[in-house]
């Protein structure tokens, strides 16, 4: 819940003309809902893509304060972030509201960047496996599909913490993670769906972050909010992933 449509679309601007050298790496913007409108045709031709922070499951009705996929998909919004910890933790949301959400988003046409992670205490009791394919299993319920599906492992307790997981906590959640999606959808798409790891990322932790074996990119928060901090990361995975 940062910057005012004015701000964002100013802060856009600045970051699109400093990335245009950037070729390997796709670059997705998240604003507020607010700022989402018109965006589509400031980003239009220059290779970085629109998504939403989140959405409703129904195409419209009596749910005062939510947005609905097809609101999304008329503002341009191409990829939308479900099950944020945030999400989860904060506004209670459910494993089964956001297997519907996944599903809404998938049948309008959008790319869900599904999130999963597990807390600290869950951590300490070594429950990271159960959680995360909990979390799988529920939230993918009825998707036959990962093709148009985007994973962030984002461990609750390293979101806004400035701890970030140590590369060997972010390799062992990617191969439990991989493996899910084999055992569910084949070995080779197990391969092929993109992984981001969300919590803490900045621009001194990306370069060991990015080499970790199954890491496809990051869930960007806090380092996201200020243009040089942001342009750096993003530099930095496509000059090493």
């Amino acid at each position: 819940m940062n910057k005012t449509p004015a701000e964002g679309r100013s802060f856009l601007t600045k970051i699109v003309n400093l990335l245009l050298d950037i070729k390997r790496t796709a670059v997705i913007f998240c604003p507020p809902f607010p700022g989402l409108f018109g965006l589509d045709k400031l980003l239009e031709g220059t290779g970085f893509y629109l998504g939403a922070q989140n959405c409703h499951w129904e195409k419209q009705g009596a749910f005062t304060g939510e947005v609905s996929p097809q609101m999304l998909k008329t503002c341009g919004v191409e990829y939308v972030i479900v099950g944020h910890s945030e999400r989860r933790h904060v506004f209670g949301e459910s494993d089964e509201w956001i297997n519907q959400k996944v599903q809404a988003v998938l049948e309008w046409g959008m790319k869900p960047i599904f999130c999963i992670g597990e807390t600290s205490q869950e951590r300490k009791k070594v429950e990271t496996r159960s959680v995360l394919e909990r979390q799988l299993t529920k939230g993918l319920s009825g998707i036959k599909s990962m093709e148009k599906v985007i994973l962030a492992y984002e461990p609750v307790w390293a979101i806004g913490t400035g701890e970030n997981a140590f590369p060997e906590q972010v390799e062992e959640a990617n191969k439990i993670i991989r493996s899910w999606i084999g055992n569910f959808y084949g070995g080779e798409r197990a391969d092929k769906v993109p992984i981001l790891y969300g919590g803490s990322v900045n621009p001194e932790n990306t370069e060991e972050l990015i080499r970790t074996d199954g890491t496809d990119g990051f869930l960007i928060g806090g380092a996201s909010l200020d243009v040089e901090s942001f342009c750096s990361i993003v530099q930095q995975v496509d000059k090493n992933y």
